[in-house]
């Protein structure tokens, strides 16, 4: 942990208001992570929540109008998404794009070089690689694939997971990354988020239901509903979501403070 990481939160969103094509979509977002702690963020679909994890790593289609994000306590808002990988940001996507013609391996390593600013020694390479192929329970074979070509929904997220365990960053968003799995496939994927879990590490999962969060304890809640966190609590906020529904948040517009 650095002397900056101690003494600032991991992440801060104050105040987050973004349009998207000239729409509203997010309307004062404020969210604060610590390193070591897992939010999860849930709500319905257009609520604002995968429009949170691009702006996060700075996609150019989310216009920022007010607010701030601070990484470590400094604004990444002016910074690439390159910069945002490089400084430890990580954004593992509901729908990972196939690269056929690229091998897992080689994808692998041009992100690790790309996130480091400098090539990657083989050796270096080859022993973090088995390391994780191993503590992941993913077979050596996984490597010579192309990236997602052909893969199952499964096969995807658990890329995506190896991804994050490879590039070993401070702050990790992982968006609906249970999305379309089975009960098997959400198994792996939740042992993954589990196994990486480390005090160096925040996580924000963004979800729509309930099921990961039974594989996964986060240390926070949140609801959002029409671009703001109507409200946060611990784990159980997410089995009163499971039994009331969304409709059952939505008198609730005042953001919620972290």
């Amino acid at each position: 942990m650095t002397k900056e990481s101690a003494i600032h939160p991991l992440l801060a969103v104050e105040d987050l208001h973004v349009r998207v094509e000239g729409k509203a979509i997010l309307k004062g977002v404020s969210l604060t992570i610590n390193a070591g702690e897992v939010h999860a963020i849930m709500g319905p679909n257009g609520s604002g929540k995968s429009t949170l994890s691009f702006c996060l790593m700075g996609h150019p289609k989310y216009e920022i109008v007010s607010g701030r994000i601070l990484y470590q306590g400094e604004s990444i808002l002016e910074l690439s998404p390159d910069k945002r990988a490089q400084r430890g940001l990580f954004l593992a996507f509901q729908y990972p794009t196939a690269i056929p013609g690229v091998t897992i391996a080689n994808f692998l390593r041009a992100a690790m070089r790309g996130v480091r600013g400098a090539d990657v020694p083989v050796k270096e390479f080859r022993q973090t690689v088995k390391t994780q192929l191993k503590t992941l329970g993913i077979p050596d074979s996984f490597m010579n694939r192309y990236v997602n070509d052909g893969f199952s929904g499964g096969e995807k997220k658990r890329l995506e997971i190896l991804q994050l365990a490879i590039l070993s960053p401070a702050l990790a968003v992982l968006d609906e990354t249970d999305s379309g799995l089975d009960i098997d496939a959400l198994k792996v994927v939740a042992h993954g988020i589990n196994t990486l879990r480390s005090p160096q590490r925040g996580m924000l999962l963004i979800t729509h239901y309930q099921r990961l969060l039974d594989y996964v304890t986060p240390d926070l809640v949140h609801v959002m509903v029409d671009g703001r966190v109507v409200r946060s609590g611990g784990p159980e906020l997410a089995l009163e979501l499971e039994s009331k529904g969304y409709e059952g948040f939505r008198p609730a517009i005042e953001p919620a403070t972290v």
